[in-house]
């Protein structure tokens, strides 16, 4: 097994379909652009599934969970232990995610990629862990090559278990303590930015906290020096078993035609590296919002993207981008379902659309 798939040709838009959505847009009963980003969401979500009549109805979840031994530096309110029970409340339905693909009817998929702890066996939880935990990123590499190469492949095998299910839109979840540190170590060392240019409290650190984070961080990037140059390296040596499989199922995602939904800060620091590694893989990402945590502002600025709402969330999860769904939903909806003015009996186009 080896990554040499990474960088195989990913699919294309359809820009016929979007140039024919457009027109449809322009066609429907309102002032043109009025419906503003929904209507841009429609469009170019009809161009990703190559079809005239976008669709969000089959969702799928996927949370990938795995622990990060730099959290023995302590760059966390909570303990590793944190985690595994995390898992566990995922399986019994009590999380926000859990919660969210239930309102949703969406499927939720939980993939232990790497807890300290086995959690045994649980209901919705693939057990595909690739280690007790990463390495401790200030002293090693966080995990060796054969781990990453483990850790993208679980990525890619849940992409293609949602394309199996025929899923519309893909969303990947997280859950890890520390991971805001791996995330932020990874994000510095792509984008050639110091720790207080992206570090903030993660779970809930106070001033002097934030401050131990960022020189913890900065401790790691000066241990692994130049090797972060390479973007593969430094998912490797500052990264995270769950980063990774996000990484490798966004890009597994554009490969096969599948719109995905980013959610906050970790994913989109697992989407920053898909990008890196694969330049077409930054077709296929839909940013749902931005996070509180304040080095995500500093991707999103870096990727030159928008998201589609601010609402100072920052739980992680997958959370972010499920919220997201149900726009997504209603923008297909106005977008298939609203009649044109020719059908609408409005024979006067340009009057009546700069009246209403």
């Amino acid at each position: 097994m080896n990554n040499d798939w990474m960088t195989a040709l990913t699919c294309k838009p359809d820009l016929a379909i979007k140039k024919t959505a457009a027109t449809r847009q322009d066609q429907l009963t309102k002032p043109r652009g009025s419906l503003g980003c929904l209507e841009e969401l429609a469009i170019r979500l009809a161009a990703l599934q190559h079809m005239q009549q976008p669709c969000a109805d089959k969702v799928r979840i996927v949370v990938f969970a795995g622990d990060h031994g730099v959290v023995e530096e302590g760059v966390s309110t909570y303990p590793q232990s944190v985690t595994v029970e995390m898992v566990r409340n995922f399986a019994r339905g009590g999380a926000a995610i859990s919660v969210l693909a239930k309102e949703l009817n969406a499927t939720l998929e939980v993939v232990n990629v790497g807890t300290v702890s086995d959690p045994g066996e649980l209901s919705g939880v693939l057990d595909q862990r690739v280690c007790d935990g990463t390495d401790n990123m200030t002293r090693s590499p966080a995990m060796n090559e054969q781990q990453l190469v483990r850790a993208l492949q679980t990525g890619r095998d849940a992409v293609n278990r949602a394309v199996e299910e025929k899923t519309n839109i893909f969303i990947g979840g997280e859950m890890g303590i520390g991971n805001t540190t791996a995330a932020s170590a990874m994000a510095c060392a792509i984008l050639n930015r110091s720790a207080a240019d992206l570090v903030g409290p993660g779970t809930g650190l106070d001033d002097k906290g934030v401050k131990h984070k960022r020189a913890v961080i900065d401790k790691a990037l000066a241990f692994h020096g130049e090797a972060l140059d390479d973007p593969l390296e430094a998912l490797r040596c500052v990264g995270g078993f769950e980063i990774a499989s996000l990484t490798g199922a966004y890009i597994a995602c554009a490969q096969a035609g599948m719109p995905a939904l980013v959610d906050g800060f970790i994913a989109s620091a697992a989407a920053l590296t898909a990008c890196q590694l694969n330049a077409g893989v930054e077709d296929w990402l839909m940013y749902s919002h931005v996070s509180f945590e304040p080095g995500h502002r500093t991707i999103l600025q870096a990727q030159r993207v928008t998201p589609l709402i601010d609402m100072k969330l920052r739980l992680g999860e997958g959370s972010g981008a499920a919220v997201v769904v149900p726009l997504i939903r209603l923008a297909c909806a106005l977008h298939n379902n609203m009649a044109t003015f020719e059908e609408a009996g409005v024979k006067d186009k340009t009057s009546r659309h700069d009246s209403i």
